[in-house]
């Protein structure tokens, strides 16, 4: 058996190896020894999105804790910022959320935070993956009344949109602002529209509805077609759209086009430099951000840092720089000022924020932005060999970007939640990129590609 941790915790396909019951009751086990100290009692907050196999590895994260003297607080249905914010706010040793992000349903995942609201550092991920691997438990565990208890934690909804309300400006109003919100039939079902009503927008829902196997189903960040058009049907100022966890954001202005990441950290970006609240001037996000957000950082007098793929990788560069905003092309956007990992709702309040400041329409804020030609291909992939050993790929790659000199790039890498290769290339036009995003995906494809 490998390792069980990737770029965002443990995912894969729920009840085949390691998101089987077995693992996450290992999981509970090892966070709570992880965090066990002399006579105290660790407290881990488990929540979840609205996957069916939630449940399954819900009980078996309860059983793990309780079993190692624990005590566990179900939480229910949550978006995984929520989690890390109730963690912290009731000073709990963990916060555990069972997700798979923006992964169809037939996936799942553990995700873990420690009692701060950050994610687990790699040396204690290893810790817990040692324990589990090498079944470390049989002298371990505690006997007699030293064993846990589970509870129910209620209100916790509440809690958490008094929280997001905060983040927004007081003498800000969204009053008569009408909003699109798209919460991919996931865990941001209830907080997102409860959120934004009670700040006074005119909210609209759509994929609302969870039923447990529907989420992220042709809806939220990944998929957002409906609300482009819902947007225009209905005159809206913006729609938004999370993922199924709710950490992600993508928008769409009033015109119904897409407003992503890079977008919206330029957008926001810009607002807290006026204001003298961007932290030494300095903007973090990831390799796959498009050259344009380079471009609009020498623009508007921002420091622009590169990361490797992965909002933990963010969020490590942001603390040892001192930035207090970054994030990811995809969505995921952190605001140090108000949390402690990316949080959807909080980026959508920041948007609206600076659009009600700027008074100024999303169309015309995302504009600051130039968007370079860019292209990605997911290819399925049967294994993940270093693409170095791959010569007909690397020489695909040499070429292509020998063609496209100083007029481009191309990133190719693995996926580090799902079982694809990611081919992106960025271009002088349109045709340039197409043509040899698909030539290096072809070649992908024939070498390691599913069958």
């Amino acid at each position: 058996m490998g390792k069980l941790f990737g770029t965002d915790g443990i995912r894969g396909e729920a009840n085949r190896y390691p998101m089987i019951p077995e693992i996450a009751f290992g999981v509970g086990r090892a966070i709570t020894h992880l965090f066990r100290k002399g006579g105290h009692r660790p407290v881990v907050i488990i929540g979840k999105d609205t996957r069916l196999s939630g449940y399954m590895l819900e009980s078996a994260l309860e059983a793990g804790v309780t079993s190692m003297g624990g005590n566990s607080y179900l939480v229910g249905v949550m978006p995984t910022p929520g989690i890390a914010y109730i963690a912290n706010s009731m000073r709990a040793d963990a916060g555990v959320v069972i997700s798979a992000s923006h992964n169809p349903f037939q996936d799942n995942g553990i995700k873990i935070f420690g009692g701060d609201g950050f994610k687990l550092r790699d040396d204690q991920e290893e810790v817990i993956e040692d324990l589990i691997l090498n079944d470390r438990f049989a002298d371990l565990l505690p006997l007699g009344a030293d064993i846990g208890r589970a509870f129910r934690l209620e209100g916790v909804n509440g809690r958490y949109i008094v929280f997001l309300k905060n983040t927004f400006p007081r003498h800000l109003s969204m009053e008569g602002m009408k909003i699109v919100l798209d919460t991919a039939n996931g865990a941001a079902y209830r907080v997102a529209p409860e959120t934004f009503a009670e700040l006074g927008a005119e909210v609209e829902v759509i994929h609302k509805t969870p039923n447990g196997v529907n989420i992220n189903d042709r809806c939220g960040s990944q998929h957002t077609e409906l609300l482009r058009r819902k947007v225009v049907e209905t005159g809206a100022a913006v729609g938004l759209a999370f993922d199924g966890d709710g950490d992600r954001l993508i928008a769409v202005d009033e015109k119904g086009r897409e407003v992503r990441g890079d977008q919206i950290l330029v957008i926001c970006g810009y607002v807290l430099k006026k204001e003298g609240r961007l932290k030494n001037d300095l903007i973090v996000s990831t390799v796959m951000s498009n050259l344009g957000l380079k471009a609009a950082c020498r623009r508007y007098g921002f420091r622009h840092h590169m990361t490797k793929v992965g909002d933990r990788y963010v969020l490590e560069d942001m603390l040892r720089l001192g930035s207090v905003l970054g994030g990811e092309e995809a969505g995921h956007l952190i605001f140090l000022e108000h949390h402690t990992t990316g949080d959807g709702i909080i980026a959508a309040l920041q948007l609206v924020a600076a659009m009600v400041k700027e008074g100024k329409p999303l169309s015309e804020l995302a504009a600051m932005m130039e968007i370079f030609p860019q292209r990605l291909i997911n290819v399925d992939v049967r294994e993940k060999p270093d693409l170095a050993t791959l010569p007909r790929v690397m020489e695909a790659i040499r070429q292509a970007e020998a063609e496209l000199g100083d007029e481009g790039r191309v990133l190719v890498r693995y996926s580090g939640t799902q079982d694809m290769c990611r081919v992106m290339v960025e271009g002088p036009t349109d045709e340039a990129t197409e043509r040899y995003c698909r030539r290096i995906a072809d070649v992908v494809r024939a070498e390691i590609g599913v069958a």
